[in-house]
């Protein structure tokens, strides 16, 4: 039995792939209601904060994993001393929580960083910037996500916005849903990059590992609403670079199951990493429909340590879009249209009520071209969202 921390889409993902391999799920769900409790029948609502619910949930488990990586270390390495395996462990988990340790072991093992500190007060982050130019980016070592937790500062006058929201309502920065408790400021040179990427790479217990193709993520107000796949304009050497770096991270940080590496390539064509995500991850919805093997069919795989499948392209171009919540209520209604338009199309609905840039789904569409294939995907995205004339 699989038990996931986590009652989210990518739950109720995982739960799609571990029913072809007759794999049984227990799920955590922080509501009745959430996503994955809608399709998982061995549900538990409780706190994930709280050792005694976390430990009561996984007795019975083979293994433990996430939907998100919020779940307090001191709790899995709990779990591991009570003899229930948890993939990825908390060892590698505290490198996708905490942005400052995850920078200084990118800098222990060779991976490329933007310059980068830990600030403990605004004139700590002014000098940063006065060092290393202006604008700077700020973020919360813990706790940011979608944009959240992440200031542009453009000069010495706003160096305090990051420490006021840090002191302030904890809702400014994580919507409640993490303790503060060693929180810090992280400072990062402002990258003028050309295009975010994401490299999707697996590892199971014994060392097996695969990789995706690398993926153009396009961006808007901090969050992923497409993904174009294989990157375009990406040469073989490139590829392959980009891949054996995620590869090399999972290993050296001993990675069980999905690790996500965001990357930012600059204008002179490097890279440099983002931030690391060890679960299944928003940029690799695409392999559900578009590779041979998705990364939730991997995930569950790796965490079980069965044998991983191929990851490879089912067609040339791969376009996933995100459904975010607009004027659109009825999506399962509006997908009529998209299917009799598109006979092609893939859609996943989440079952999220529908409120206002909330990801609700995503479509995937794939083809020879990429450039019919990305107005194929956008066209339907819209539609979900509510444009009509899409």
């Amino acid at each position: 039995m699989v038990g996931i921390i986590g009652g989210g889409q990518l739950a109720r993902m995982m739960q799609q792939a571990a029913i072809s391999l007759g794999i049984t799920v227990r799920l955590l769900a922080e509501g009745p209601k959430t996503s994955a409790a809608q399709v998982i029948h061995d549900v538990t609502v409780g706190d994930y904060n709280d050792p005694a619910v976390v430990r009561e949930f996984a007795r019975g488990c083979d293994v433990i994993t996430f939907d998100h990586e919020h779940v307090p270390t001191a709790i899995l390495a709990e779990l591991e001393a009570d003899g229930i395996a948890v993939r990825p462990g908390p060892e590698a988990l505290i490198h996708a929580q905490d942005k400052a340790v995850m920078r200084a072991r990118m800098e222990q093992i060779g991976a490329p960083n933007p310059r980068w500190r830990v600030c403990a007060t605004p004139e700590d982050l002014q000098a940063f910037g006065d060092e290393n130019g202006w604008p700077v980016i700020a973020k919360t070592s813990r706790g940011g996500y979608d944009g959240k937790g992440v200031w542009k500062i453009d000069s010495p006058d706003h160096v305090g916005e990051p420490f006021e929201a840090l002191a302030g309502p904890a809702s400014t920065v994580d919507g409640g849903a993490i303790s503060r408790e060693g929180v810090q400021i992280v400072a990062e040179e402002f990258v003028d990059f050309a295009r975010e990427l994401s490299a999707l790479v697996v590892r199971s217990p014994q060392g097996q590992a695969a990789a995706w193709p690398i993926s153009e993520s396009i961006q808007r107000d901090g969050i992923c609403v497409e993904t174009l796949t294989p990157a375009p304009g990406m040469s073989e050497q490139q590829e392959a670079e980009w891949q054996q770096l995620a590869l090399r991270i999972a290993g050296e940080l001993g990675v069980v199951g999905m690790l996500a590496v965001e990357l930012m390539q600059r204008r002179d064509g490097s890279v440099v990493v983002n931030e690391l995500a060890m679960r299944p991850h928003n940029t690799g919805h695409w392999t559900i429909d578009g590779a041979l093997t998705s990364q939730f069919d991997n995930h569950v795989r790796a965490v079980l340590d069965l044998p991983l499948g191929n990851p490879g392209l089912r067609a040339p171009a791969v376009v996933m879009a995100n459904v975010l919540g607009g004027a659109e209520e009825d999506l399962t209604g509006a997908l009529v249209h998209c299917y009799a338009r598109d006979r092609e199309l893939r859609a996943h609905l989440y079952g999220k009520s529908v409120r206002p840039g909330r990801k609700v789904g995503h479509v995937t569409a794939f083809g020879d071209d990429l450039e019919l294939v990305r107005r194929r995907a956008a066209h339907a995205a819209n539609y979900l969202m509510g444009d009509a004339n899409a």
